[in-house]
């Protein structure tokens, strides 16, 4: 076989628009121009190749000899990319239509086909089949010929069989014919063999042959061929595929090539994950991957491109004449299009989530997370997961905006509700984005208001519901330790009270300035603190690390008011219950001692050593309390020290601040008031 006719190619070959692509040093990908690509013969030659003729000025882009070992591949639709061997670099062609990207895709596979070919038929190899020109006849005699012919070939010799193969139009309609002979027979031996040649087949890895035997035609055949492993039972695959599998369409998919590819998909994940697992290689396992990647992705794009399609599935979520059970299944299919839009370009992606948010997709998440399902409402969390990895900047404008306020509230509520381990790490992440420093001012600031007017003092409801109070923790644990519970009916899960924790760290350390305002107002601290008085160590530890995150703004406020407050109490006294124990309880406020004598809070460390340097005197003995010890001793010396006039100043300034404070306490109780009288 030559190659193809020249009238042949060009009548069939139309012009597409693409965009080319060189991969330079960096590892980055250079845009060399737009234009349009099409297959034709090279200049005086009878080889063919891949022109782009720019679009602007008809300069040549690029020429590209379409060699048969050269590897090209075919990424998500539009996308055809390769190793120039001319130009040493890697080249790509971005096309503006999927309909291009196949045509040319299909063009030059025909071509290295035909390349193949020629060069098999005209060649003399030395491997077992060095004589092959044709595959024998298939029929059961000949079933022994065929499975030497396809398995026990060399590297060379398999893209002989392979294009032995394609180029028989028959051979699978005759192989599956005498399958179906074999089973009416219940020949075992026959179809033994027949399970060894497609397994074989399969191995050869060819994208070509994978196009046939994975088409509507063939598919169920293949899987009844791949039943008869003789080194395992009998599995009834084409049974479950046909009388358990269940294609449920939550809302009806008119285009037939997207339902198809949604079946297809189906059966390749089955043979992949349930029939051939145990004898697929790496490289037929990734191919098989590919298909799986660029189904989705073609069901994606044909869905997306459906408005009409879009649009019903929204007018049935937003409906309250659905039915529950029809709007669960709507969401879950909403959730599995989201999760299948991974398959589209970066670029296409975006532009689909931003549809989703013109059709209504926040308002429709907020309708179920007021729902009873938990898994519902684990789904509509997977689903603003999926748009807080792509493009937070979506929620947080909608959240920012009047219609979108009430989403915060459902997610802390969610954050705070008995939904699973899981779905509180997903509920925490998602509002962590939203309040994230590095969104949009605007959006920002509107988003952060929003959680400490509304959201704050919620959190911190949860955490003094769930501790006892500070005085009464010593018989709180011994009323666990004979009852087995504390007796507190409202008592959160200890992982969401970990969670909290978790946000009130973020939010130190992304709003420093919320802190003064909000933290001492709402006695922020001294509600996380009553966390000491849990039995679980893990959220004793938390509790020491809040103070620790808190103590590093070095706010010289808050330090006052952990001295004056003597809010280092609860961290004392669990330092000294735990002993000499060295746990991370113990770690935990050696760090935060460490920490303040390395960067010496004068304000802490006298409050410290002064108040507890009694009980803290029997650990002596640990680096850290001596070295705690001895910067206090050196900040009190340099304080005697001090004399003359900056002695004199530094009275001046410790007094004027004292009048600042006063002032401050005077403005700040006169606020009160007015807040008193208008509420």
């Amino acid at each position: 076989m030559g190659a193809p006719e020249k009238t042949t190619t060009s009548n069939n070959n139309s012009m597409q628009r693409v965009k080319v692509y060189r991969l330079n040093d960096d590892g980055k990908w250079d845009d060399q121009g737009t234009g349009h690509v099409t297959i034709d013969y090279l200049e005086r030659s009878e080889d063919l190749g891949l022109f782009v003729i720019d679009e602007e000025d008809n300069e040549t882009l690029l020429v590209h000899r379409i060699s048969s070992d050269d590897i090209y591949r075919k990424q998500e639709d539009t996308i055809i990319s390769w190793r120039d061997s001319e130009y040493s670099s890697d080249l790509a062609l971005s096309f503006q239509e999927t309909t291009g990207c196949s045509y040319i895709w299909d063009h030059i596979c025909n071509v290295q086909r035909n390349l193949h070919f020629n060069t098999l038929s005209n060649e003399t190899y030395h491997g077992a089949n060095s004589e092959l020109r044709e595959l024998p006849e298939v029929e059961l005699s000949t079933l022994p010929s065929i499975l030497k012919v396809v398995v026990d070939s060399s590297i060379t010799d398999q893209l002989c069989v392979t294009e032995l193969i394609l180029h028989d139009q028959k051979f699978f309609r005759k192989l599956m014919d005498l399958f179906r002979v074999c089973e009416d027979l219940e020949n075992y031996d026959g179809l033994h063999i027949i399970y060894k040649i497609v397994r074989g087949i399969i191995l050869l890895n060819s994208p070509q042959i994978f196009e046939k035997i994975f088409s509507d035609e063939l598919i169920m055949d293949i899987v009844g061929c791949l039943e008869y492993d003789p080194d395992v039972p009998h599995v009834h695959h084409r049974n479950f595929l046909k009388e358990h599998v269940v294609f449920k369409e939550a809302i009806p998919i008119k285009d037939p090539l997207a339902l198809s590819k949604i079946h297809q998909t189906y059966r390749i994940s089955y043979l992949k994950d349930v029939v051939l697992p145990r004898v697929l290689d790496e490289a037929t396992f990734a191919s098989m991957n590919s298909i799986i990647h660029s189904n989705n992705g073609m069901v994606v794009t044909l869905l997306k491109d459906d408005t009409t399609f879009i649009k019903e599935l929204f007018a049935r979520l937003k409906s309250p004449s659905t039915a529950p059970e029809s709007k669960t299944n709507l969401v879950y299919f909403l959730q599995e299009f989201c999760n299948l839009s991974k398959s589209l370009q970066m670029v296409q992606q975006l532009r689909l989530f931003r549809d989703l948010v013109n059709e209504g997709i926040f308002d429709v998440i907020a309708d179920i997370f007021q729902s009873q399902d938990k898994k519902l409402i684990l789904t509509g969390t997977d689903i603003l997961m999926l748009f807080v990895s792509q493009d937070p900047t979506l929620l947080r404008s909608y959240v920012s905006r009047q219609e979108g306020v009430s989403l915060i509230g459902l997610l802390v509520k969610g954050m705070l509700k008995d939904f699973g381990d899981d779905m509180h790490c997903q509920f925490l992440e998602i509002i962590r984005s939203l309040l994230d420093t590095y969104s949009p001012a605007g959006q920002r600031d509107a988003i952060v208001d929003i959680f400490y007017e509304r959201h704050l003092d919620q959190l911190l409801d949860v955490i003094t519901s769930s501790c006892p109070p500070y005085g009464t923790a010593q018989a709180v644990h011994r009323s666990t330790s004979s009852n087995g519970n504390s007796g507190n009916q409202t008592s959160a899960k200890p992982e969401i009270l970990l969670n909290i924790y978790d946000l009130l760290c973020f939010c130190i350390l992304q709003h420093p300035y919320k802190i003064k305002s909000n933290f001492l107002l709402s006695g922020v601290i001294e509600k996380v603190l009553s966390l000491t008085c849990r039995r679980e160590k893990y959220l004793v530890v938390a509790a020491i690390r809040f103070v620790r995150t808190l103590i590093s703004l070095k706010d010289e406020q808050l330090m006052n008011h952990i001295a004056k407050n003597n809010l280092f109490k609860p961290i004392i006294d669990v330092f000294v219950g735990n002993g000499s124990r060295y746990n991370l309880l113990n770690s935990a406020v050696l760090e935060l001692f460490e920490y303040i004598r390395k960067e010496n809070l004068k304000i802490l460390l006298k409050y410290l050593v002064e108040t507890y340097w009694e009980q803290l005197v029997q650990f002596d003995s640990l680096p850290s309390i001596q070295s705690l010890k001895v910067r206090y001793e050196q900040a009190m010396e340099q304080a005697t020290n001090q004399t003359g006039p900056y002695a004199l100043n530094s009275r001046r300034r410790v007094d004027e601040r004292a009048l600042e404070k006063e002032e401050e306490d005077y403005f700040n109780e006169d606020r009160y008031c007015c807040l008193y009288h208008v509420f």
